[in-house]
């Protein structure tokens, strides 16, 4: 009997690029965080495939049919489409990559356990990515696909856009190579098309226009604070409502996008370089910008509790700004050494705010590095002709 396997990846905190990057080729900062979600991949027992997770009460059986994976009880479909549908993809997009490469699908257990909450509640560090990478892994690595880390990426954001081909996959990046990342997408519509067209095979070793990733060095001039608002938020649900305003197709969508890409370069650089200055002046601006897309589309991204992070943070002398989405969940600070953290935290505390003791995630060995683009440079490890289509 096979041994189970065990994987883990880091949760996320998006430092700038918010919406921006949900477009292809724009660019994101993102950090990986010191919380996990772990997933042992284990033979089943008694069903095709088993999910066991903290986010449901009993182990759910499913079975293997023509239209994907099905529940043992039909009462049970709302949690496959729902809390589980993430791991559900996931099993999914490994069973076709076995079918493709001659294999048979596996009796396959997966267990779940999340760190990425507060008190029980989501606190936006990218948990339904960070399941998927570590799901990914763990299937991948149990059923004997040994993929790179760069495979490992594109099977996850491959899983992921079955679901949902709006998400950017800036999550699934900092859950594959931890550390910080400066990170653009792929057109995810255009590969979820050949996916659906040619196979997973196909689209993996397709070129990926807009693709981009490149570990960035963590400031040592500033100190990062990173507080949760106490209120949970959905980014499927912002995106979706941005999405249906006229903003979304208008030049100044466009305008939003080049400011956003070239305050993430100039805060890229400022990292580069250890300015913490220039690093403080860059989240400055990637808050107001934020600020101006609110104004302009009342999408309530600052809540009152992120807009008092972010005065906490200036009144110490340093800079804030909401983390991801808005409306909710996580916001983040950056202090120069000579600015007090403890008032920082006071004033925090005093708005409603927690501050959460968060460190960088280890940067996994040989990360993400600017060979890592649109085209493959790993091979991949199964039986398959060589495939030349591109996406465009």
């Amino acid at each position: 009997m096979t041994a189970p396997v065990t994987r883990r990846a880091p949760g996320k905190l998006l430092i700038s690029g918010e919406y921006a990057v949900l477009t292809p080729g724009q660019p994101a900062l993102i950090a990986a965080v010191d919380r996990y979600v772990t997933v042992t991949a284990a033979p089943a027992h008694h069903a095709d495939v088993e999910l066991i997770t903290d986010l449901v009460d009993h182990p759910v059986a499913l079975h293997r049919s023509h239209h994907g994976l099905q529940p043992h009880r039909p009462h049970e479909v709302g949690l496959v489409r729902g809390l589980l549908a993430h791991l559900v993809a996931v099993v999914e997009t490994a069973d076709q990559l076995r079918a493709e490469s001659g294999s048979e699908p596996a009796p396959l257990r997966l267990t779940v356990r999340s760190d990425l909450h507060e008190n029980a509640t989501k606190i936006g560090l990218g948990s339904s990515g960070a399941v998927t990478v570590a799901a990914i892994h763990a299937v991948t690595d149990f059923t004997g696909t040994s993929l790179s880390a760069e495979m490992r990426f594109r099977l996850a954001l491959l899983a992921s856009i079955t679901l949902d081909a709006r998400a950017s996959g800036a999550d699934l990046a900092a859950g594959t190579w931890g550390g910080w990342i400066r990170y653009s997408p792929p057109d995810r519509q255009a590969l979820r098309h050949l996916m659906h067209t040619s196979g997973i095979i196909a689209a993996l070793r397709a070129c990926w226009p807009g693709l981009s990733l490149r570990a960035v060095t963590p400031p040592s001039a500033v100190s990062l604070h990173y507080g949760w608002s106490g209120r949970p938020s959905s980014t499927t649900a912002k995106i979706g409502q941005l999405q249906q305003t006229a903003w979304w197709h208008s030049a100044a969508h466009r305008r939003f996008c080049a400011h956003s890409g070239q305050l993430t370069d100039a805060l890229t650089d400022a990292f580069d370089r250890d300015d913490a200055a220039a690093v403080r002046t860059a989240v400055d601006a990637a808050s107001g910008l934020l600020h101006s897309l609110d104004q302009q589309t009342a999408l309530g991204i600052f809540t009152p509790a992120l807009t008092a992070l972010c005065d906490a943070a200036r009144a110490v002398g340093g800079a804030g700004k909401p983390s991801g989405a808005g409306g909710g969940d996580c916001g983040i600070a950056v202090l120069p050494h000579t600015a007090d953290s403890d008032d920082l935290h006071r004033r925090w505390a005093a708005a409603g705010i927690t501050p959460l003791g968060l460190r960088t995630a280890t940067p996994q060995p040989g990360g993400p590095h600017s060979g890592i683009g649109p085209r493959l440079a790993s091979a991949l490890p199964v039986p398959a002709a060589q495939i030349t289509r591109t996406v465009s």
